[in-house]
């Protein structure tokens, strides 16, 4: 068995959609970054990447490089994912939380984890994604971005 933790942040911005596992959410605001931003799956790969030492997200899909401008981050998971398969591993869960002040989560974490497991291929009880506020403390709470953590228990 093997362990690995993912975290990301991205800043919130005007104009840009918001992309959080899978799921376009509607709301005012969207997260800024080179691909669209998706911080829940950007942790998820994270997670994935560090159990295996296979290093993190940045390495296999630099910021940098123009063939990841705005890419759908579900490509980048299922990437992920064909590497562990590569490598010999099998993943047994994902847990995961956003931190989000707004917009409200719950009505869209069933999709979330269905569109995670189905990019893995995995069953969907094998996906955990929760959502949580920071009570309007730091910079979740002042609405100024999202993170996310998630964790993933591989197997061999």
């Amino acid at each position: 068995m093997r362990i690995g933790i993912g975290y990301d942040v991205h800043q919130l911005a005007p104009d840009r959609p918001l992309w959080l596992g899978g799921v376009k959410i509607p709301h005012t605001l969207g997260l800024l970054g080179h691909s669209d931003a998706d911080v829940l799956l950007h942790a998820i790969c994270d997670a994935l990447l560090g159990a295996a030492a296979l290093g993190d997200i940045g390495k296999h899909f630099p910021d940098k490089d123009p063939q990841y401008k705005d890419i759908d981050s579900k490509i980048l998971l299922h990437h992920c994912g064909l590497l562990l398969q590569k490598e010999g591993y099998k993943i047994e869960n994902i847990d995961s939380i956003v931190v989000a002040q707004q917009p409200k989560l719950a009505p869209y974490i069933p999709t979330m984890c269905q569109t995670i497991a189905d990019t893995l291929g995995i069953g969907v009880n094998q996906v955990s994604v929760k959502a949580t506020t920071t009570e309007h403390l730091g910079f979740e709470g002042r609405e100024e971005g999202i993170s996310a953590h998630a964790i993933a228990l591989l197997n061999s």
